[in-house]
């Protein structure tokens, strides 16, 4: 498989449930923060510098990192952030290549979900489109809620670190508004699908 797109969006944007709508259709999905995740799990692969260049602080007891403490840490002071960034990246880069190249499927497409797709353009190097997923501020603040113990104050902060939407928009090659249920937006990714269908056979 040679065609990516690459699917991002702000939080709460609803990218994920975006994603897993065309999942549902059979196109195979990959996802950056899944191997971050397997990245940061006991024993993986960027525990080594992170403790080493970030401290021992954000660590529990059992040599699990400390998810709590590492998200205060990250947004205590933006230099933190690019620390950690610079550990991850270079490492979710090089899995998401190998995901890529284990792929194989009947689709002519796949999708790569990378929530910082505006902000590292190197993650755009990964793909061949890139498809946006927007909504109003104010209803992704409520999804978030209604999914985490996030408070608003901490979302909007999440918020106010990430690119803007319109600078989002300006990568775009296809943009899906969410401001609807999740019928609404199941259909306008089959819309999508159907067309990156087109776009992909032979």
């Amino acid at each position: 498989m040679t065609f990516w797109v690459g699917l991002s969006g702000g939080i709460g944007s609803g990218k994920s449930t975006a994603a897993s709508c065309f999942a549902a259709v059979g196109v195979p999905v990959l996802n950056a923060d899944d191997i971050s995740r397997q990245l940061t799990a006991p024993q993986g692969l960027a525990l080594p510098a992170i403790r080493k260049q970030c401290g021992e602080n954000l660590f529990l007891a059992d040599g699990s990192l400390d998810r709590q403490q590492l998200r205060n840490w990250v947004f205590a002071d933006s230099c933190n952030r690019i620390l950690l960034e610079n550990i991850l990246h270079p490492l979710i880069w090089q899995g998401l290549q190998q995901a890529k190249r284990q792929t194989s499927s009947n689709q002519h497409y796949g999708i790569i979900e990378i929530p910082l797709l505006a902000e590292k353009p190197e993650f755009q190097q990964l793909v061949q489109r890139i498809l946006i997923i927007e909504a109003p501020v104010d209803l992704c603040i409520q999804r978030v809620q209604q999914r985490s113990s996030l408070d608003e104050t901490t979302i909007r902060a999440i918020m106010a670190q990430q690119i803007d939407s319109n600078s989002r928009k300006a990568i775009a090659d296809d943009i899906i508004i969410n401001d609807g249920n999740w019928q609404e937006l199941n259909r306008k990714v089959i819309q999508q699908h159907d067309f990156y269908q087109a776009l992909t056979s032979p």
